[in-house]
C-alpha cells in the first residue's frame, strides 16, 4: 500500500497493517476480519471466529480484527462495503473472501480447503515432518510380524501427538494382530470423534474385523482335502482365508478369497471380495502388493 499523500493516522494504519497482517502472511494464512462496535453481527460472528482460529493456530492460522471506524483507509482498499467481512490473506494477497461462512463448521471445510492448497509453515505441519520416520518405523515392525513391538511404538507416538489418526490407528491393527479386538476396540471408542472418522482409523476397524474372523490354529490340510473333493466348496476357501490370515500369509489368504470370487462372484452376496477388501484395507490402499492384487481382481472382474 502506498503512503504518499497520506495523513498521519493513515500511515500508521498501513504500518500497522503491514505489521499484523502482511508479514506473518508470508508464511501464515492470515484472518482479516473488519468490524466495528455497532455492529450487531460483528458480535455474533466473533466468539466462533476466534474460537475457530484458536483451533487452527497450530496450522498457521492466524486472525487479526480490524475496525473499520478506526481504519477507514485500510478498509477502503478492501472495499469493504458492509460488515463483518473476512478476509483469508496469503503472503500479503486476499486468497479467499470468508465473509458468507457464519457457522464453525463452514469455517472449518472452507480453511481446510485453502489449507490444503497452499504452503503454510505451521507447527502441525512440522510436528507431522518430525512423526513421518516414527511411523514409517512403526509399519514397517508391524509388517515385519512383530505386532508386540509395533504396538509399543505406535503407543510412544501417540503420547507425543494425541491427535495423530495415524498413530492412533497403528496403535488398533498392532492389538488387532495380537488378538486384543476388545482392546483395540476400546481404545477407538475412547478417541475424540473428529479423529475417530478418519481414514486411518477405519483402516484399524477393518483390522478388528479381520481378527475377528480369522481363525488362528487351524490345521489347514482338511480344509485342502474337502478342495480338493469339490473346488467350488466356497466355504472351506473362504476358512481357509481366515487360516491363513490368522497366520499372517497374506499371500496364500488373498489367493484364496480371488479363487472364490473367480468361481462365483456372488456367493453369499460377494462375501469374498468384501473379505479381501477389507484385507487392502489393513494392508494399506497405496502398498504395492495391495496395488497387485487389486490387478488380479480386476482381471476376474472384467474378464
Amino acid at each position: 500500500m502506498a503512503t504518499l499523500g497520506l495523513s498521519e493516522q493513515d500511515k500508521q494504519a498501513v504500518a500497522d497493517f503491514r505489521r499484523d497482517v502482511v508479514e506473518p502472511s508470508q508464511t501464515k494464512l492470515v484472518l482479516v476480519d473488519f468490524w466495528a462496535e455497532w455492529c450487531g453481527p460483528c458480535k455474533q460472528l466473533s466468539p466462533v471466529i476466534e474460537k475457530i482460529a484458536a483451533e487452527y493456530a497450530d496450522r498457521g492460522v492466524l486472525l487479526v480484527k480490524i475496525n473499520v471506524d478506526e481504519n477507514r483507509f485500510i478498509a477502503s482498499q478492501f472495499r469493504v462495503q458492509s460488515i463483518p467481512t473476512v478476509y483469508a490473506v496469503f503472503q500479503g494477497q486476499p486468497v479467499a473472501d470468508l465473509t458468507q461462512a457464519r457457522t464453525e463448521s463452514q469455517y472449518r471445510q472452507m480453511l481446510d480447503q485453502i489449507l490444503a492448497q497452499l504452503p503454510i509453515e505451521s507447527e502441525a505441519g512440522q510436528r507431522a515432518q518430525d512423526l513421518e520416520p516414527l511411523l514409517a518405523m512403526g509399519e514397517e515392525v508391524l509388517n515385519a510380524g512383530d505386532a508386540e513391538r509395533a504396538l509399543a511404538i505406535f503407543a510412544q507416538i501417540s503420547e507425543m501427538a494425541p491427535e495423530s489418526a495415524e498413530a492412533a490407528g497403528g496403535q488398533v491393527r498392532a492389538m488387532a494382530a495380537l488378538g486384543l479386538t476388545d482392546e483395540a476396540e476400546a481404545l477407538i471408542a475412547s478417541l475424540p470423534p473428529e479423529l475417530s472418522k478418519e481414514a486411518a482409523i477405519e483402516r484399524g476397524r477393518s483390522a478388528i474385523a479381520l481378527a475377528r474372523s480369522a481363525k488362528p490354529g487351524i490345521d489347514v490340510a482338511p480344509l485342502q482335502a474337502r478342495l480338493e473333493a469339490n473346488p467350488d466348496d466356497h466355504e472351506a476357501l473362504f476358512e481357509l482365508s481366515s487360516a491363513y490370515m490368522a497366520n499372517g500369509d497374506r499371500d496364500a489368504a488373498a489367493d484364496a478369497l480371488l479363487r472364490s470370487i473367480e468361481k462365483d462372484r456372488s456367493w453369499e452376496d460377494g462375501k469374498a471380495r468384501a473379505q479381501l477388501l477389507q484385507l487392502f484395507e489393513v494392508v494399506g490402499l497405496e502398498d504395492p502388493w495391495v496395488a497387485a492384487q487389486r490387478r488380479r481382481l480386476s482381471a476376474i472382474l472384467f474378464a
